[in-house]
């Protein structure tokens, strides 16, 4: 006899600054990810703009405020542009492996340099190796991590340049975060080449959609997402496709001079950064 499934119970978090519009307060929605369900329950509430950080799934319900919509792009129907594909060629030399979702120290020092030139004063910025242990680790669900290393002089795995948490659901990729070596010597585009990566092999999985998290109208640090075509967002009435010429006005809009990616607020973060574990704790 099946057991019964039991209804998750929801919790909203306590009002806090928004971390991508200044001015604005963020609220949250959030439930527990636990039992023999966690994985299907994960898999649903991510088709409803859900995102995960460890056991929690979480979603914006903000009083007076709208702006985060969850996005995706259709992995099956991508159409690279002329400076993605230079991306890939230029770092398809790496070498990608997916791994247990177990945290090294390696990836701990990435991240740090990563956080340190990209994101200084973010929310995650006082993360300590249990912080990124518990990020990594602390999952109910299929989750791994993926690295892109350099070859050594033999050909083998060398440097870690990259890496990307992910998780891998009934209808595509959802990357949770991902870091890489700012200032690694002679290559670039290195995040824009993790996701292209992560939307090559959705379609090789058969895998209808990589998950990016969500997009902020008006947060400059949000705005590469639009980049990805086609780009599907997530309204009122479920998901919808951008047209071609609606998602070229976005990108014409953030290739303006002048018009360059940047903190939302002091201190601000990217989409996707797993946020305290404190704000999820129930009393």
């Amino acid at each position: 006899m099946t057991a019964p499934v039991r209804f998750p119970r929801f919790f909203v978090t306590s009002p806090s600054p928004c971390p991508y519009l200044p001015g604005k307060t963020e609220r949250k929605v959030f439930t527990e990810l636990k039992g023999p369900h966690a994985e299907h329950l994960h898999d649903a509430l991510s088709r409803i703009g859900f995102r995960r950080s460890q056991t929690v799934a979480y979603r914006p319900s903000c009083v007076d405020c709208r702006a985060c919509i969850s996005v995706r792009v259709a992995a099956d129907d991508f159409k690279p542009s002329t400076s993605q594909r230079k991306a890939l060629r230029r770092n398809d030399d790496l070498i990608v492996t997916e791994c247990r979702p177990w945290a090294t120290p390696e990836q701990f020092e990435l991240l740090q340099k990563y956080l340190t030139s990209r994101h200084p004063g973010g929310g995650m910025a006082a993360m300590d190796e249990v912080d990124f242990a518990d990020m990594v680790e602390h999952t109910s669900v299929s989750s791994f991590v993926i690295e892109y290393r350099e070859q050594d002089a033999e050909g083998r795995p060398g440097k870690l340049v990259a890496a990307c948490l992910t998780d891998r659901q009934g209808d595509g990729l959802s990357m949770i975060y991902s870091f890489y070596d700012p200032d690694c010597e002679g290559r670039s585009g290195l995040g824009n080449f993790v996701i292209l990566d992560h939307i090559r092999r959705a379609a090789e999985a058969g895998l209808p959609y990589v998950y990016l998290g969500y997009w902020v109208e008006g947060s400059p640090r949000m705005q590469y997402k639009v980049r990805y075509r086609p780009l599907e967002l997530l309204g009122p009435d479920g998901w919808s496709r951008l047209s071609d010429d609606e998602q070229t006005a976005l990108v014409e809009a953030i290739s303006k001079p002048g018009c360059k990616p940047g903190c939302g607020v002091d201190g601000g973060s990217k989409d996707g950064a797993p946020a305290d574990q404190q704000q999820y704790k129930l009393a």
